[in-house]
C-alpha cells in the first residue's frame, strides 16, 4: 500500500476517497476477490483443503492398518482352532475304535474333513498316532496354540502369508476330555490362500470405508472451517488491493468460535483503518485549504496592521487606549498563521520559556474575549494567588487559555439569553510546590460522555456542533511540549479543565556558574 500526500506551495495530491455508496463499495469488493480467483497461484494446489483431505487419508488409513493386522491374525488362529476341533473330533472316533477295524477309507475321509495329513494324540507318557495319508519326510514349521500371545500371533500371520506354498505345518493344541495334547500336520498352503482372500477382502472394505469416511469428513470440515476461511482470506486480499473500501459485513457473524471470533475482528480492524484513511484525506484536505487560507489570510492581516500602525498616530483617547491591544491582537494572529499547518504538514514549535505572571496573561485572555465588561452578558471571575509566576512561554500558554475560555464561551452561549449570574467562566490559579495548577471551569452543561473517550485527539473531540475539535487537542500538545498535562475533572458543575504545568528543572551546574561568575 503506498499513499503518498503532499501539500506544499497551495497544491495537493489526494489519495483517492471510498466509493460513495455501499452499491459501488460491494462491486468493486467483488471484482476484486473475482480478480483473485482468476489470479494463479501454485499455492492453491496443496491449500488448506488439500492438506486437510491428505491428513484425513493418511490418519484413516493408518486406522485401517491397526484394525487389518489384528484381523488377519485372529483369522488365523480360527483357522487352526477349526482344524484342532474337527482333529479333536476325529481323535475321539479313532481312539474309541480297536486296532485295525477303521476302514482306510473311512480314516482318508475322517483326514480329508479334517484338512490333516496326520492326526496324533499324546496321553500321559503315550504318543499315538491316530491317521495318517502320506506320511511327510520332515516338518517346516510349528504352532502351538494352547498359549499364544497377541504379539506372537501377529508375527506368526505376517511368516504364513510371506511362506512359500507347499509348507507343511505342525499344530498343537489341548486334546479331547483334557489332559496331553492333540496335534495335526497340515499342508499350509490352503491357510495362506485363505489369509490372502480374508486380507484382500477387508482391505477392500477398508478402502470402500476409508473413501466414504473421509469425503464426509472432508465436506464436513470444509463446509465448517475451510469455507469461511477461504471467504475471509478473499475479503483480506481484496482489503489489501483497495484499503479504501468500507467494511463489508462477513456472513456468518453469529459463530461464538475461534472463526467467528476473527471475523469479527477483522471486520473490525478493517472499520478502524477505514475511519484512519478518511481522516487521512480530511486532514490533506484541510492542509490545502489551509494553507490557501493562510496564504491569503496573511496578506490581509499585513494591510491590518498598515492600518493599526496610522491609528496609533491619532490623539484620540479612545483610539489609543485600543490601539495596543489591537496590535498585540494581529500579532499573534500573524505568529499563529505561520503555525496553521500544525496538523497538516509542520508541528508546534518548542516553547521559549520564561517567568511570566499568570494574573497579566488571564487579562489578555479577557480583553480578547471582550468578557468582565459591564456589556457582557457572559460573567468573568479570576482567583489566582498573588504575586504566582508561572515557568511557560507566554505565547502558548495563552493559546491554551484562549482556546479553553473560547469553548467555556461557546458552551454558555448556547443556551441564551445568558445572565452573568448564572453564566460564568471561572479562572483558578496556584502553586503546589514545583508544580502551578491551573483551572478553567464554567457553569454549562458540560463535556458529554459520547466526547469524552477522545476529548484530546484532533477532530474527535469537539462538544457542540459545528465543532472542528482543534482546540483541545492543541492545549493538549502544547501542554505536553511544556511536560504537563490537562485533564477534565470529573463531578464539577458545568465542565472543568484543570492544567499541572511544571517548572523547569534547576541545572545546578549553570547555576554554580552563574553564581561564581557573579
Amino acid at each position: 500500500m503506498n499513499r503518498r500526500v503532499h501539500v506544499q506551495d497551495g497544491s495537493s495530491a489526494l489519495p483517492p476517497g471510498p466509493p460513495e455508496g455501499p452499491e459501488e463499495a460491494r462491486a468493486a469488493a467483488d471484482t476484486l476477490v473475482a480478480a483473485d480467483v482468476a489470479r494463479p497461484s501454485s499455492a492453491r494446489h496443496l491449500g488448506l483443503s488439500g492438506k486437510l483431505l491428505a491428513f484425513t487419508l493418511a490418519f484413516i488409513m493408518l486406522a485401517e492398518v491397526l484394525i487389518i493386522v489384528p484381523a488377519v491374525a485372529a483369522f488365523r488362529i480360527n483357522w487352526l482352532s477349526d482344524r484342532l476341533a474337527g482333529a479333536r473330533t476325529a481323535a475321539l472316533v479313532l481312539d474309541a475304535a480297536p486296532e485295525d477295524m477303521i476302514p482306510p477309507q473311512l480314516t482318508r475321509e475322517l483326514l480329508g474333513s479334517v484338512g490333516a495329513i496326520t492326526v496324533a494324540l499324546k496321553r500321559d507318557d503315550t504318543r499315538r498316532l491316530l491317521a495318517s495319508t502320506d506320511m511327510p519326510p520332515h516338518v517346516d514349521h510349528h504352532a502351538d496354540l494352547r498359549d499364544v500371545s497377541p504379539w506372537f500371533a501377529v508375527s506368526e500371520a505376517f511368516d504364513t502369508l510371506l511362506a512359500r506354498d507347499g509348507r507343511t505345518l505342525r499344530v498343537v493344541g489341548t486334546a479331547p476330555r483334557g489332559g496331553g495334547f492333540v496335534e495335526i500336520v497340515i499342508d499350509e498352503t490352503p491357510l495362506r490362500k485363505a489369509m490372502l482372500r480374508f486380507t484382500r477382502n477387508v482391505l477392500l472394505i477398508s478402502l470402500i470405508i476409508t473413501a466414504l469416511t473421509g469425503a464426509l469428513v472432508y465436506l464436513g470440515l470444509a463446509w465448517m472451517f475451510v469455507r469461511p476461511m477461504r471467504r475471509l482470506t478473499r475479503r483480506m486480499i481484496a482489503f489489501r488491493e483497495n484499503p479504501a473500501l468500507p467494511a463489508l459485513e462477513l456472513e456468518p457473524v453469529g459463530r461464538m468460535d475461534e472463526i467467528g471470533q476473527a471475523e469479527r475482528e477483522f471486520v473490525t480492524m478493517q472499520q478502524q483503518i477505514t475511519d484512519t484513511l478518511q481522516q487521512k484525506t480530511h486532514l490533506a484536505a484541510l492542509g490545502l485549504a489551509v494553507s490557501k487560507i493562510n496564504h491569503d489570510l496573511r496578506n490581509l492581516l499585513a494591510s491590518v496592521q498598515l492600518i493599526s500602525d496610522r491609528l496609533a498616530d491619532i490623539d484620540d483617547p479612545a483610539v489609543q487606549r485600543f490601539t495596543p491591544k489591537l496590535e498585540a491582537a494581529l500579532d499573534r494572529a500573524i505568529a499563529y498563521c505561520e503555525h496553521t499547518l500544525a496538523y497538516g504538514k509542520a508541528v508546534e514549535p518548542a516553547p521559549q520559556r520564561r517567568m511570566v505572571a499568570l494574573a497579566a496573561l488571564v487579562g489578555e485572555v479577557r480583553g480578547t474575549l471582550g468578557l468582565g465588561e459591564e456589556t457582557s452578558t457572559i460573567g468573568w471571575i479570576e482567583s489566582i494567588e498573588r504575586g504566582l509566576m508561572v515557568d511557560a512561554d507566554p505565547d502558548q500558554l495563552f493559546r491554551i487559555l484562549l482556546n479553553l475560555s473560547r469553548n467555556a464561551m461557546d458552551a454558555l452561549a448556547a443556551r441564551a439569553p445568558n445572565d452573568p449570574e448564572r453564566d460564568q467562566i471561572r479562572i483558578t490559579g496556584r502553586r503546589e510546590g514545583a508544580i502551578v495548577v491551573i483551572e478553567v471551569a464554567d457553569t454549562g452543561p458540560g463535556v458529554p460522555q459520547r466526547a469524552r473517550a477522545h476529548l484530546f485527539e484532533p477532530f474527535q473531540g469537539s462538544a457542540r456542533r459545528g465543532g472542528t475539535g482543534l482546540g483541545l487537542a492543541i492545549a493538549a500538545e502544547l501542554m505536553q511540549a511544556h511536560g504537563g498535562d490537562i485533564q477534565l475533572v470529573p463531578g464539577t458543575i458545568g465542565a472543568t479543565f484543570q492544567l499541572r504545568l511544571p517548572d523547569r528543572p534547576v541545572d545546578l551546574d549553570a547555576h554554580r556558574a552563574q553564581r561564581s561568575h557573579g
